[in-house]
């Protein structure tokens, strides 16, 4: 598996219409810098607000997958994504200038031919993995609906399919090696039954949806009244049923409609936004099942995130010792809270702070049972954040970060003097305007004994 991060060689662009919508859309997918993740921005609402690729802003699955952030909305991502990140992409900005990705041929081909002409560059951050420890499994029994990853080395996928059709049978596809990809997923076409077509008209879906960007599967004989009606809703004259697919259409492959949902699946799976080692079994997915798996796995790694993410080593040398760290935070006696700091990068921090009965809180907090107070531990992540923040900006000395938000704090344990507390802070967000999103946690011999989420704005000293 590939190590790095990746991102495109250069800039590809797209333009043809929404499935949905039928708006004509322009697209344009940007490299972008490492841990940037997929973002989608809105270039055509005022401020281009952005939403990223992720799970927890999905918003709408009918038909397929919307995710939506403020005034940032894009439906459809599903083929994009799973182009993008089956390719090797780990990281892209795409510029849309509408509420929808285009559809293309109603794959993925032409996105993948392009990622391939512009190639891809590695980038200097490791990738980020969710290793499979146990077997999940997601099911919606009254749909015969069932997803199930188990622990493995490498990532790999199997997809069946059964609707109870007399035309497509039974189908299933595998992924082996993202080698296999481009020749047979990235060519399949989404696909509809006929009679599914009139309640989709009818929810003002599909304005964008014709025979020569979709599969229509026709399950049972139709009059020619039908015919009628189909030709003016496809504004073709020549409409025809031929070995139960619309207008005698040739599949790429016999099992093109299976292989297209192991299409939907990545570009779903994608939205963790790590790469998985693990082994998938899927039967009959959708986007609500794949994404609401994804949101699964979400809850499991933020279990797993009640440990540790670096290991500290009393041994190893500061990698910011106490005089480097005055020199980016403006706190003093008795209100510096960062000893150490051990691991800094531009997304996140791992940080010492040893208590001792000697600090001036346990005075008062309290005599006869001292316990380091759950604000100051807040204080100690906020610094810590602020170490991230301030590391970025020339002369952090002229800088300060001050609280805007504090949210969902949680203490789990006491605190006491002989502990050594090991503060961690994330980065939800890439910086913007200023405002900077955290995400903290306090550990004590490896238990989690504080974590909140804190939001700050950097504001130039006077």
């Amino acid at each position: 598996m590939q190590n790095k991060q990746q991102t495109l060689g250069g800039t590809i662009s797209f333009s043809g219409k929404g499935l949905h919508t039928g708006v004509v859309v322009n697209m344009t997918v940007n490299p972008a810098s490492d841990n940037t993740g997929i973002v989608f921005r809105r270039v055509d609402i005022e401020g281009q607000p952005t939403v990223p690729a992720l799970c927890e802003y999905v918003t709408d699955t009918s038909r397929g997958t919307t995710i939506e952030s403020g005034k940032a909305k894009v439906s459809t991502i599903e083929h994009i994504v799973s182009a993008l990140w089956s390719m090797g992409v780990d990281n892209a900005i795409i510029d849309i200038d509408g509420p929808e990705t285009p559809i293309m041929d109603g794959s993925a081909r032409e996105y993948v031919q392009r990622i391939s002409e512009v190639g891809l560059v590695e980038q200097k951050s490791p990738r980020k993995y969710y290793e499979v420890t146990e077997k999940q499994v997601y099911t919606i029994p009254d749909k015969g609906v069932a997803i199930i990853i188990y622990p493995d080395d490498e990532f790999t996928v199997s997809v069946h399919v059964d609707y109870n059709s007399k035309v497509i049978g039974n189908q299933y596809a595998t992924l082996d090696i993202f080698n296999d990809y481009v020749e047979k997923i990235a060519p399949c076409r989404t696909f509809v039954f006929l009679h599914e077509l009139e309640p989709l008209l009818k929810m003002n879906l599909i304005k964008g949806g014709d025979l020569d960007n979709a599969i229509v599967v026709v399950e049972n004989p139709v009059s020619d009244e039908q015919l009628e009606h189909l030709k003016k809703v496809f504004n073709k004259d020549d409409i025809r049923v031929t070995g139960g697919y619309l207008n005698n259409l040739q599949l790429r492959s016999s099992n093109e409609l299976a292989r297209h949902k192991l299409l939907d699946l990545l570009g779903d799976f994608a939205l963790l936004g790590m790469r998985i080692k693990g082994r998938v079994w899927a039967s009959r997915p959708g986007h609500y099942a794949n994404t609401e798996f994804m949101k699964q796995l979400i809850s499991v790694i933020r279990r797993d995130g009640e440990k540790p993410a670096f290991k500290y080593n009393p041994a190893k040398p500061a990698l910011l010792d106490i005089n480097a760290i005055r020199k980016l935070l403006p706190h003093r006696y008795p209100f510096l809270m960062v000893d150490k700091v051990f691991h800094l990068d531009d997304k996140s921090i791992g940080a010492i702070k040893n208590i001792t009965v000697n600090e001036p809180q346990f005075t008062g907090h309290f005599p006869q049972e001292p316990v380091m107070p759950g604000v100051l531990l807040v204080e100690a992540l906020a610094q810590a954040g602020g170490i991230i923040v301030l590391n970025s900006v020339e002369n952090p000395e002229e800088y300060s970060t001050y609280f805007l938000r504090i949210d969902n704090v949680r203490f789990k344990r006491k605190v006491v003097p002989g502990d050594t507390v090991q503060l961690e802070a994330h980065l939800i967000d890439p910086i913007r305007r200023g405002i900077a999103s955290i995400i903290g946690k306090v550990f004590v011999g490896g238990q989690l004994a504080c974590e909140a989420q804190l939001m700050a704005q950097i504001v130039k000293n006077k």
